[in-house]
Formats: C-alpha cells, structure tokens, sequence
C-alpha cells in the first residue's frame, strides 16, 4: 500500500517507469498532466492557467496577490485525494512534496543523459536536435527556477530523494525491479501513525482548498492544522469578515468534526499627511 513518486525531468524516462512500476505493482499510474485536470474540473480553474502557475515562476504580483498559494492548495487536494487509498504511483515532479510527511511515500528521481534525453524528444516531438536541447534546457530551468520559489529546494539534490535511478545506464526493467525492493523494505510500509498522517494531511488540504475558493478568505494569512478532524485555524487579517467566514467555511468540508479558529486583527496603514 506504498505511494511511490517519481520526479521526472523533461525525457528522463520517468513516465514509462511509472507506468512499468503500476503494471508491475498493480498500482493505480496517475500523471502530474492528469492530476491537474481533476483539480481544475473540481475546483472551477481553468486547465491552461493552473498547468502554468504550476509551471512558471511567478511575477511580483502573482506572488502578491497569493494566486500561487491557491493553485497549490488545488493541486495537492486532488493528489491527497488519489493518495489516501494508497497503492499509486505518481509521476511528475517532486509529487513527494505535495505530501510531505508520510512515511509511506517513496521519492524516486529518474534521470537520464542528455544523448538520451534529446532522442527522446526527437522520436516524441519530431525535433531536430537543436530544438530538442533547446527545449530541454528552457523547460529544467523553469522548472528549477518553480521548485526554488515554491519549495526552496534545488530539484537536482539528489538528498531529496530515496532513490535515483539512471535510466541511460539501466534498464527500465532493472530500475522497476530496484523501486519495488524499495517497496518491500519495512520503513516504506505503511503504518497506523503514516496512514493517519495521510489522511491529515487530505484533509488539511481540503481545508485549504476550501478557504482558497472562498472569496472571503481567499488569499488570508492563515496557518492550518488538521489531528483526527479537528481542524484549527489560526491567522491575522485587517478585514473582520474573515473571522467570521473562517468557520464557517472549514465546517463545511467532509470529515471536519471541529473547527478551532483564532484570527487577529490587523490594524491598517495610518494615512500619511503633508503639511
């Protein structure tokens, strides 16, 4: 009942490992592209403008306004709520950061050479080789560029991971064999205390996608905790409302049995005068 999440760079191999992983396993395969979806479908955002927040650095004024902090909270519901069942691999880049603090989960990084990577565009893409490189070079480095904002991580560390599979040095079938000894191992099997930190989890981010659709607290600092359904809010705010709006928000996302909430106020700019 493991979750297996392979971070996969542009061509690496790391798709057709997940899928070889889930047929081997008999795991369900769920794609970083296909979790978008579901998110934008559930959460009324369009597929286009989530994929890019997911995937280019914000401006400045993305970053202010907290439209990147929204569509995370989107993205990770969605996967929390493939997740709780367990038995998943996931593939895309660095999944194991949208759970973070489960056990369970088992981060792979499939990595490739650069010959390797540029024949696969070319044979999927039908590009020449400089556009192949191109290509490759502009989509790491934005997405280097999106992992060091959102998470302050180098993606390329490999301390970040369980397990890094060169998949121009190995077979796809060596590398699968390897993930699913892994998977044997007793630190990756479940436990109450990982399955219970799951479902937190799912839940903390339900409540989090929550109060991200909710235009009164859109957008609010807020801090939030979830421990066996209970769920507490904590938080300042300049606007009354969002104290008010808070609880009755969280009360209504399934699995929530209480709700503790405590936002402070936040008192606004004084005016300047001239004289």
């Amino acid at each position: 009942m493991s979750i297996i999440a392979i971070s996969r760079g542009t061509f690496s191999g790391g798709e057709a490992l997940a899928n070889q992983l889930a047929e081997r396993l008999d795991y369900r395969c769920l794609a970083r592209e296909a979790n978008l979806e579901t998110a934008a479908q559930r959460f009324l955002v369009p597929t286009e403008e989530l994929a890019a927040a997911m995937e280019k650095r914000p401006t400045f004024w993305e970053r202010v306004v907290g439209e990147r902090a929204a569509h995370l909270a989107f993205v990770r519901a969605a996967l929390c709520q493939q997740a709780l069942g367990g038995r998943l691999v996931y593939h895309g880049y660095l999944g194991h950061f949208l759970l973070p603090g489960i056990s369970h989960v088992i981060s792979v990084r499939a990595v490739a050479d650069t010959d390797f990577r540029v024949r696969a565009a070319q044979r999927q893409r039908n590009l020449t080789r400089e556009d192949a490189l191109a290509y490759i070079e502009k989509t790491d480095r934005e997405r280097r560029e999106w992992t060091r904002f959102l998470f302050e991580v180098d993606w390329e560390d490999p301390r970040l991971y369980d397990l890094v599979v060169n998949l121009s040095r190995m077979s796809l079938h060596a590398a699968c064999e390897t993930v699913v000894r892994l998977a044997e191992q007793d630190e990756f099997k479940p436990t109450p205390a990982s399955l219970k930190a799951m479902e937190d989890l799912a839940l903390h981010s339900q409540v989090s996608a929550a109060l991200a659709m909710d235009f009164r607290t859109r957008g609010a600092e807020l801090t939030i905790t979830a421990d066996g359904g209970i769920v507490t809010v904590t938080g300042r705010s300049r606007w009354p409302e969002v104290a008010d709006a808070v609880p009755a928000v969280v009360r209504h996302v399934p699995g929530v049995k209480e709700v503790k909430c405590e936002i402070t106020g936040i008192s606004p700019p004084t005016p300047l005068t001239w004289y």
